[in-house]
């Protein structure tokens, strides 16, 4: 392995360095664990079947969601002044540590191509009947960090979505009523926004109101994406216990789940097309391997990240629940 010497820090580095594998004793690793978190694998159950350290999975699951973030944003860089389609916004619903420290993600996807284009937490407090021992337990926790909870995390999302819209254009959005939607889209003058708000469903198996058709066809871009999430994501099942501890990981694992949905899946399973979401919006003339997704390390200093990005990425967000929370902090081993 040839080692050269930069010129202008003096640093010396190798073909290695620009290698997603770049500091890895078992580089061979990367590319199952990544196919191995996407197809419902638990961290342990992963690190079994390739007979490595239960922490190992765990520590390039960390790698892979930055990689992947870093990917996702110079995706929408190349997608500047190219949006073409309505996007349908929707909050997906989990929980960092324990059920009392609910968050949603704002999933803005294409209403057409079903491409990913954005992923936004959203903190918020517990809903619903509490019991007074339930009570008692949340006042007995840390402020979490909300950074504007529904309302933040969508003008968060609503401005990396604007600068793809062409000069002189309109970001045509379609949510499901939620009431900070409709404040976020009303300080933006070039925000459109349609609103299905979720009608009364009768039972289970009951036939659905002309009401709830209309909001299932205009929100199905973004429920596929969540019945995606919840069955591809051993964290995000119902009742499971391999659920997430910390939100940085929780997104770190979103993003990388974004870049699967966009470049490695099929747009969809039924139709013999082989076309993948980034394939329809021009980005992609092919279907991508996990393999190709990480033939290439990216660097944070060369991608247009926004703020809550590159929080994300260093993780500074932390759970405050949890006494010991790592940040990515390294100067160099980027």
């Amino acid at each position: 392995m040839p080692r050269f010497l930069c010129l202008t820090c003096g640093r010396t580095f190798s073909r290695q360095t620009f290698s997603t594998s770049y500091y890895l004793k078992r580089p061979e690793l990367l590319v199952p664990i990544a196919a191995g978190l996407q197809a419902g694998s638990a961290l342990r159950q992963i690190a079994r079947s390739l007979t490595c350290a239960p922490s190992t999975p765990g520590r390039q699951a960390a790698r892979l969601g930055r990689h992947a973030l870093l990917l996702h944003g110079r995706a929408l860089a190349h997608l500047r002044g190219r949006l073409s389609e309505p996007i349908v916004l929707d909050h997906f619903e989990t929980f960092e540590f324990s059920q009392d420290c609910p968050f949603g993600v704002a999933t803005a996807v294409g209403a057409r191509s079903w491409f990913v284009y954005g992923l936004d937490p959203a903190p918020h407090g517990r809903t619903g009947h509490l019991t007074p021992e339930q009570t008692r337990r949340l006042a007995s926790r840390p402020r979490r960090e909300i950074r504007g909870g529904y309302h933040g995390s969508t003008r968060r999302t609503l401005a990396s979505l604007l600068p793809l819209v062409p000069e002189g254009g309109c970001l045509r959005l379609i949510g499901d009523g939620h009431p900070a939607y409709a404040q976020a889209a009303a300080g933006q003058a070039r925000v459109r926004l349609r609103s299905f708000p979720n009608p009364p469903r009768g039972p289970k198996g009951s036939p659905r109101s002309p009401a709830a058709r209309a909001r299932d066809r205009a929100m199905y871009p973004v429920d596929l994406l969540h019945a995606l999430l919840r069955h591809s994501l051993a964290h995000h099942r119902r009742e499971t216990i391999a659920f997430g501890r910390r939100l940085n990981a929780l997104l770190e694992r979103l993003f990388l789940a974004a870049v699967w949905r966009n470049f490695v899946k099929k747009r969809s399973e039924r139709r013999p097309a082989p076309v993948s979401p980034a394939m329809q919006v021009g980005l992609s003339c092919e279907l991508w391997t996990w393999r190709r997704v990480l033939s290439r390390r990216l660097f944070p200093s060369r991608e247009s990240l926004s703020a809550i990005q590159k929080i994300l990425y260093h993780r500074a967000w932390m759970t405050t629940v949890l006494p010991q929370s790592l940040r990515h902090d390294r100067i160099h081993a980027y």
